[in-house]
């Protein structure tokens, strides 16, 4: 990735005339890049892990349902100072539902209906619905840069307005990401395929939920349910884009999948964010990694994330 980078800044530089202009604009970017790193030396980055081992039901543990121990590769996220937020859990989420709760029965019952992998566990899931949750299992920092990429230049933003756009959505991005992870080692929510195997488990209370010891889903990540990390990412990055270019797009715009083989088009058009946000929510669902809940409260978590941003950060100034 990293000599991706280095030969797409080597080609930009070539195409640009050697002269003086060209000279001081790498000074002028170095300069701020070089105070970037001087700022956020020590920000907690790498830093110790946020999590704390509890055993206990509705908690969430590292063992993988094959039965593998996988390890969250960056536990520390939240724990790491945040760009434009006040503190790390600013916006934190209202939390999981409650355990013996009608509406968390409901959201068990839904998830290990459709969450299934289809193999050792049944699905009611169709097959329009697995493609669409294995196509929306890719990052969504690159999906949504890559969206803003093409909107920036269909709309022929200069290069202020695109610089601006661009440390908006990232920026909202990375402090959504924050957030989230402090979220999700605060509530330390079980994943639902835990969830399902634990049911009927006398300290979880819940008479309604029944357990399925083998219940397998089509994927699962390595750290705790609550909030959802996609959701996070979509809100903050879509409230931004919004900000730019209204909710319905005219000619929609495209997204590309990096799931090896979702089981149909690796491209996908969308009319407007809402439909892709609304979409994403049921995908988690339907590929057994959170219940619904999680994901409306990371949307909303990345939402509130980016207006903050707009009403503090980023304003207009002079003329301008």
């Amino acid at each position: 990735m990293l000599q991706a980078v280095a030969d797409a800044h080597t080609a930009s530089l070539a195409a640009v005339p050697g002269n003086s202009f060209k000279r001081q604009g790498i000074d002028a970017g170095n300069a701020a890049a070089d105070a970037m790193i001087a700022a956020r030396q020590g920000d907690g980055r790498f830093g110790p892990s946020q999590w704390v081992p509890n055993s206990n039901v509705g908690h969430w543990d590292p063992v993988a349902p094959n039965g593998s121990t996988v390890q969250d590769p960056t536990p520390w996220v939240g724990g790491v100072d945040p760009f434009l937020m006040e503190s790390s859990s600013q916006f934190r989420s209202a939390g999981p539902l409650a355990l013996t709760s009608a509406a968390y029965t409901a959201e068990f019952n839904e998830v290990k209906a459709l969450g299934g992998d289809g193999v050792v566990t049944p699905s009611a899931r169709t097959a329009t619905q697995t493609y669409i949750a294995k196509w929306w299992q890719s990052n969504p920092v690159v999906s949504w840069n890559a969206v803003a990429r093409d909107l920036v230049a269909r709309n022929d933003l200069d290069a202020a307005e695109s610089a601006r756009l661009f440390a908006m959505t990232n920026l909202s991005g990375a402090d959504a990401a924050i957030n989230c992870w402090n979220d999700k080692y605060h509530f330390d929510f079980w994943r639902p395929f835990q969830a399902i195997r634990r049911a009927g488990d006398p300290l979880e209370g819940n008479p309604d939920t029944s357990p399925d010891p083998t219940w397998t889903p089509l994927i699962s990540a390595p750290y705790p349910d609550h909030v959802s990390g996609h959701m996070c990412h979509d809100g903050a990055h879509v409230t931004v884009l919004r900000m730019f270019f209204g909710n319905v797009i005219a000619g929609d715009f495209q997204i590309t999948s990096a799931f090896v083989n979702p089981g149909g088009p690796a491209t996908r058009s969308f009319g407007s964010f809402s439909q892709a946000l609304d979409e994403i929510v049921v995908a988690r669902i339907w590929a057994g990694l959170h219940f619904r809940t999680a994901d409306v409260q990371g949307r909303d978590l990345g939402t509130n994330v980016a207006n903050f941003m707009a009403d503090n950060y980023f304003q207009r100034v002079g003329n301008g």
